[in-house]
């Protein structure tokens, strides 16, 4: 499938799994993969404590949106701010100041449960029926809340008959139930707990909040090693030797050449077998997961850094592209 015509499918692009298997990541990665396709971009975090914005190395997301890249643009969206929004949209902004004013915005917006989120998918809903980008992709909550909040809209309109409330729920319950206006991308770990989450998320986010699935993106993968150990037989041998019979330092003893080569290779094959033992578990839990859930998978490379910025996120963007050209 080319780039263009995946990221076109839907407008709007919410991105959720359990906390802690790299969905912010993926949602910059996906990001940046649809503005190489020419889509302008609008990133919608909803919780406000990722880091989106360290990532592009740019200041903290705020309701106003951002630039991060050319054609790409953030944006945090809270409860209050949406409803302060939504009233003056509607005319009372006199109210909203007011409400704002005394701290009442968070009485109102706990009034009636899932509320809040009606209100942040309702401002969604506006973006994308203004049309304020050509994808909009929702770094939604950890998969338990995000359940929640997915099914708010039909909660509301099972619980409200009449007014605005309704009015809402019903506009933002047809921008979830229609898949060429919102998809949600579902991101694991191929390991067994986040795989079985996954599975469960999947199902609850297709039956009961009736949300259409696009592929689920698998994080870090470990690589194929193939020939690994002959390149580190060899690598050892050229560039790990030691002069023989070299002067020990601080109490350590001398070790000859051939010792060092010889530690360096065992060492290297250790790291191999132990990376390839790892390496076919995560392709059992990946297999277990195609049996149970008929989705298309894109995997996504393990980065071995200690923060995620900008050429990190080019490379994971580079592996999803490559993943949805595969499709």
């Amino acid at each position: 499938m080319e780039l263009r015509q995946f990221c076109s499918q839907s407008r709007v692009v919410i991105v959720a799994g359990k906390g802690g298997v790299g969905k912010t990541t993926v949602t910059a990665a996906l990001a940046l993969a649809a503005t190489r396709a020419g889509l302008s971009v609008l990133i919608c975090e909803i919780e406000g404590k990722s880091g989106l914005a360290a990532a592009f190395d740019s200041a903290a997301l705020e309701y106003d949106e951002i630039e991060l890249a050319p054609t790409l643009r953030a944006r945090t969206i809270a409860p209050n701010d949406a409803m302060v929004d939504y009233l003056e949209s509607h005319g009372m902004k006199r109210m909203s100041r007011r409400l704002a004013n005394s701290g009442a915005l968070d009485v109102v917006a706990t009034a009636v449960p899932g509320m809040k989120d009606i209100l942040v998918l309702g401002k969604i809903k506006s973006l994308e029926q203004e049309a304020i980008a050509d994808l909009i992709i929702v770094d939604a909550p950890a998969a338990g809340h995000a359940i929640t909040f997915l099914m708010a809209a039909q909660g509301l309109l099972d619980a409200v008959r009449v007014g605005p409330i309704r009015k809402q729920a019903a506009e933002v319950a047809e921008l979830l139930h229609d898949p060429a206006r919102c998809q949600v991308i579902l991101v694991t770990l191929p390991e067994e707990t986040p795989v079985n989450e996954l599975i469960e998320t999947a199902y609850e986010v297709e039956e009961r909040a009736g949300v259409a699935l696009g592929p689920v993106v698998i994080n870090g993968c470990l690589a194929d090693l193939g020939t690994a150990v002959a390149d580190a037989t060899k690598l050892g041998a050229s560039q790990f030797g030691a002069p023989e019979n070299a002067s020990p330092e601080f109490g350590a003893p001398a070790f000859s050449g051939d010792d060092i080569d010889a530690r360096v290779v065992a060492n290297a094959h250790a790291a191999v077998a132990f990376q390839s033992e790892r390496r076919t578990m995560q392709q059992a839990q990946l297999a277990r997961l195609a049996s149970s859930l008929p989705l298309p998978q894109i995997e996504l490379p393990q980065l071995l850094s200690a923060s995620i910025g900008r050429p990190e996120l080019e490379a994971l963007a580079d592996a999803l592209v490559q993943g949805i050209e595969a499709l």
